[in-house]
């Protein structure tokens, strides 16, 4: 399929998509640490008209860089099967402990972003998987470049688990929708034999 570059169409392609879980239509926004996903999150968040996005980087710990999968199931995936608003607290990286409780309420589409936001856990929750297609390499040097050389240990660290998680639970072969950025913002394409 031709790549398109709206991302108001995509935006109302996802938004007439039936709910997935309890009344929320969950669509996850997954790829390579450093590959965008925050950035282009937010912006298609704003083209559903304020969509709440759920970042994985609250969910995750120091400890637990991917063992966030029943924190999440607990905290926010079962409260909003059931048409609950989630309460969780977000992990603070620098206090490294967990800040006050936020809500999220069941709002028709709510986006959850972050490494193994397409993890085989969650799939079966999501009413579609968006890849971001950076390159591994050039993610990871984004993404060290962005968080500078005081966290050059942590990114080690990190690679090694990203890697690791990948290896045993990829979300790529699943994306529904593959995101690639562009000298005008985004282009997205539909993956054959995705769900339509």
């Amino acid at each position: 399929m031709e790549p398109h570059q709206s991302l108001e169409s995509l935006a109302g392609e996802l938004g007439a998509l039936p709910p997935s879980l309890g009344p929320v239509c969950l669509i996850a926004v997954d790829g390579h640490a450093g590959s965008g996903k925050s950035t282009f999150a937010g912006r298609l968040a704003e083209a559903l008209g304020g969509a709440p996005v759920l970042h994985l980087d609250d969910v995750a710990t120091h400890a637990e860089l991917f063992g966030w999968e029943e924190r999440l199931r607990a905290q926010v995936l079962e409260p909003l099967a059931a048409g609950r608003p989630a309460q969780w607290a977000p992990y603070d990286w620098v206090e490294r402990r967990f800040g006050a409780q936020r809500v999220l309420e069941p709002a028709p589409v709510v986006l959850v972003e972050g490494v193994g936001a397409g993890r085989r856990a969650l799939r079966p929750c999501l009413a579609r998987l968006l890849w971001m297609e950076t390159p591994r390499a050039q993610s990871w040097l984004r993404g060290r470049n962005r968080d500078g050389r005081e966290l050059s240990d942590f990114w080690d660290e990190w690679e090694r688990a990203e890697r690791a998680h990948f290896s045993s639970d990829p979300s790529r072969p699943f994306a529904d929708t593959l995101v690639r950025q562009s000298g005008t913002g985004y282009e997205w394409s539909s993956v054959a034999g995705a769900n339509p």
